[in-house]
């Protein structure tokens, strides 16, 4: 697999970081630090793509979409079977569903993890 070392790339990985979404920072409590088991990268860039959250360990890739996805299925699509051939997992949850159930999202990462 390759790790993005682009300097394209490592810069919207740095802008991303820095410009984190409500959503993102909820889920980031829940999955930094092994508190699910293992340990979880935030904005990881994998070729040109950059995942919202990703765990090594499992390959497995956890994308948060906003309202500017609705417009974006194609590409999102795409993305998501390029990793898929890669061996790695993606799951989808929309910001919505990390703010008003997070509990049920961590419940079906768990059950991906495991």
């Amino acid at each position: 697999m390759y790790i993005s070392n682009d300097p394209v790339t490592k810069e919207k990985r740095r802008l991303l970081r820095g410009n984190v979404t409500n959503a993102e920072k909820i889920l980031w409590r829940k999955l930094k630090k092994k508190q699910l088991g293992f340990q979880f990268r935030r904005q990881f860039g994998i070729e040109n793509f950059i995942l919202d959250f990703y765990c090594p360990e499992k390959k497995l890739g956890v994308e948060l979409d906003g309202s500017f996805h609705r417009k974006r299925k194609e590409y999102d699509k795409n993305r998501t079977e390029f990793l898929n051939k890669l061996g790695i997992d993606v799951l989808r949850y929309w910001n919505e569903e990390v703010i008003n159930d997070i509990d049920r999202v961590l419940e079906e990462i768990r059950r991906v993890l495991v």
